[in-house]
């Protein structure tokens, strides 16, 4: 596969530019801050700053926004995994704002875009766009990590996201972003003061479960992009190069079993073999049981085994009992 930065960019009307240069400076600001405070993560832990109350805080900051992005932002608005009533909508809109990727129509529209042309010239972030060889790679891997966000064009949303646009309660969500923004930087460092009753807790609670979690949910979130269509495994048959990469199977809480999920998109799990751990699967069945969600798409056995390049490694699909094979 070769590609020329040239042939993928996309033009004409299939863009819609931003020029603003406090748009820029802004997701500037919400990249590097986040990433510098992970530089001095090491020595200011070692100097004590940190404590059970920050761990908790930024572990359970960390889970619900990145929640939000899995389920929400992705399984949910995105691909149409499972259907959901107002609240639960709601809900899932709001702590996916509060991990700080942006507008929810603008997110959508730019990963639908991604898979309509998944590697391929307009993909707004594949790592391919430059080229094969080891430094095309490596200027692609920025690119599609991080240096995508920086670009000039972005989808349409008019063309790939119409539905979020057009939903009320998901507009007025868009509206309050600014006042979300304000929460999820500022909520972990008030509850942090409240436990512990002193300015040091909110500081350091601030610095953890603000900073750094927010850095590690954008970062674990870009590695889908980026590392999830380089390296790995591929044992599922796609046009792309998406693949598996099982070492963040828990950060990524089950995005990483990326093959799959551009061979069945909508499928609301996407780690189908045994041992490949999904975890905002098994929260969606949670909330399946719990009625807050319906109309769930889990994949079928059948077809995740006739995606399967080698057929041989049927067994280890999850559920799936060949024809003939007697059941208990």
């Amino acid at each position: 596969m070769t590609a020329t930065p040239e042939m993928v960019r996309p033009s004409g009307s299939d863009e819609l530019q931003f020029n603003s240069t406090a748009m820029r400076v802004t997701i500037a600001v919400f990249v590097v801050v986040p990433l510098l405070a992970v530089v001095l993560a090491i020595p200011v832990a070692w100097g004590g700053w940190l404590s059970w109350v920050d761990v908790a805080l930024a572990v359970g900051f960390y889970v619900l926004t990145a929640t939000g992005i899995t389920i929400g932002y992705h399984r949910y608005f995105t691909h149409g995994s499972f259907k959901a009533g107002r609240t639960t909508k709601i809900v899932l809109a709001v702590i996916g704002s509060m991990a700080l990727q942006g507008s929810l129509s603008q997110w959508v529209a730019d990963h639908r875009k991604h898979h309509k042309f998944s590697d391929e010239i307009g993909d707004p972030h594949s790592p391919w766009r430059y080229g094969t060889s080891k430094r095309a790679i490596a200027k692609g891997l920025y690119y599609a990590h991080v240096g995508w966000l920086f670009d000039e064009s972005q989808s349409p949303v008019e063309k790939y996201a119409p539905d979020i646009h057009n939903d009320r309660d998901l507009r007025a969500i868009s509206r309050w972003f600014p006042a979300i923004v304000v929460t999820t930087l500022l909520l972990p460092a008030v509850l942090g003061g409240l436990i512990t009753m002193s300015w040091t807790g909110a500081l350091t609670a601030f610095f953890w479960a603000t900073l750094i979690r927010v850095a590690l949910v954008h970062h674990v979130t870009w590695s889908i992009n980026s590392v999830c269509h380089v390296f790995g495994t591929r044992p599922f048959e796609s046009r792309d190069m998406a693949s598996n990469v099982w070492w963040l199977a828990i950060p990524a809480l089950g995005e990483n079993w990326h093959s799959l999920h551009h061979a069945e998109p909508t499928a609301a799990r996407h780690g189908v073999l045994k041992g490949q751990l999904d975890l905002s699967a098994l929260m969606i069945r949670s909330l399946e049981r719990l009625h807050l969600v319906r109309d769930v798409r889990w994949p079928k056995p059948e077809r995740v085994v006739a995606k399967l390049k080698d057929p041989a490694m049927a067994s280890r699909v999850r559920g799936y009992q060949p024809v003939g094979t007697p059941v208990d």
